[in-house]
């Protein structure tokens, strides 16, 4: 077993969040759109999984490739026995996605962590939902909430064309709530309608690519603080003039008794990784909230995509893997 596979499998550090890992069988597997397959997760031993909500995500642990991928849970979460993820194959992508279609057939085990949710179905008397393509997943399970909630909802989805649109035959039975936008027929979906007037009765759930939430944000920035949550694909950019007032700091590992300096082109993850300190981590880029960390003392300064204004403002814990000091010297909870 090489080191790498040995990381992967490693349990957790203590942080904020505990989760299970367990082996768990491919019970069935199902192509939900070009491109995209759906795998349902069962234990092998029919026992029941753990519970989760709308807005979780689960990573599968693949060390036949050196990596770990997140996925969002797509099912019921009624359902005790079964998890439900849909995977788009991404040709460009470093092989996870691939692995996944080629090698995770029915009957297949794959070694599973979580649930994890950083995007969470918070009360509101009205949400809007917008997809972007495979970013339908997470809002699936939302969009049945609320309507068994009874509140008053709307979802905008959009895709490159029908073909392309996972669990289209699902959204269907909620009639004229869920409005497709197919790019090849109706163009961009239209946000400028859908947002220009903040209201103080909602939520907007947006998740998809970079520049479906980019737009979305920007067509947020006058609604109530936290009005917006958003789930990524892929790290949030960073604006070139806070990487260049990147300095180094000292990090003191509160429970492993270190004090560790940190440079300015080191994340706190790596340094404390290379000083032995067991700092647990997936995606590497401030999405998957794996690496969350509790700051004793100190002020972050985040650059993740996953807390919202008032956690950050909060400032009770960090993601180690991208997000910075505020000054010269944090006390964590490593």
């Amino acid at each position: 077993m090489s080191v790498d596979t040995m990381e992967l499998l490693a349990p957790p550090a203590p942080g904020p969040r505990q989760e299970c890992t367990t082996v768990l069988r491919v019970g069935a597997r199902e192509s939900a759109a070009q491109g995209v397959v759906t795998l349902t997760l069962v234990d092998p031993a029919g026992r029941p999984l753990p519970r989760w909500t709308p807005g979780a995500h689960i990573d599968l642990v693949l060390p036949e490739i050196g990596l770990v991928r997140q996925y969002s849970l797509c099912g019921d979460p009624a359902d005790r026995y079964a998890w439900r993820i849909a995977v788009l194959l991404e040709p460009g992508g470093r092989g996870g996605s691939r692995h996944v279609h080629e090698a995770l057939g029915r009957g297949a085990t794959v070694l599973v962590r979580g649930p994890r949710n950083h995007f969470p179905l918070d009360p509101s008397p009205r949400y809007l939902f917008i997809a972007g393509g495979i970013g339908i997943t997470p809002l699936l399970p939302m969009v049945a909430e609320a309507e068994a909630a009874g509140r008053d909802w709307e979802l905008l989805y959009g895709g490159r064309s029908r073909s392309s649109m996972a669990f289209l035959d699902e959204l269907a039975s909620y009639g004229s709530r869920v409005r497709i936008h197919p790019q090849d027929e109706a163009g961009l979906l239209p946000l400028a309608q859908a947002l220009d007037a903040p209201r103080l009765d909602s939520l907007v759930y947006c998740c998809g690519p970079e520049p479906l939430v980019t737009a979305v944000e920007g067509r947020c920035t006058d609604w109530p603080v936290d009005s917006l949550r958003t789930e990524r694909f892929s790290a949030r950019p960073v604006p070139p003039e806070q990487e260049e007032r990147s300095t180094g700091f000292e990090v003191v590992c509160h429970r492993s008794g270190l004090t560790l300096d940190v440079a300015p082109h080191e994340s706190i993850l790596d340094v404390a990784e290379r000083a032995g300190v067991r700092a647990f981590a997936a995606c590497r880029e401030g999405i998957c909230g794996t690496c969350e960390t509790r700051v004793l003392d100190g002020v972050a300064e985040h650059r993740d995509a996953i807390l919202t204004d008032r956690q950050k403002a909060a400032g009770e814990t960090m993601m180690i893997c991208v997000s910075r000091c505020r000054g010269s010297r944090l006390v964590l909870d490593l």
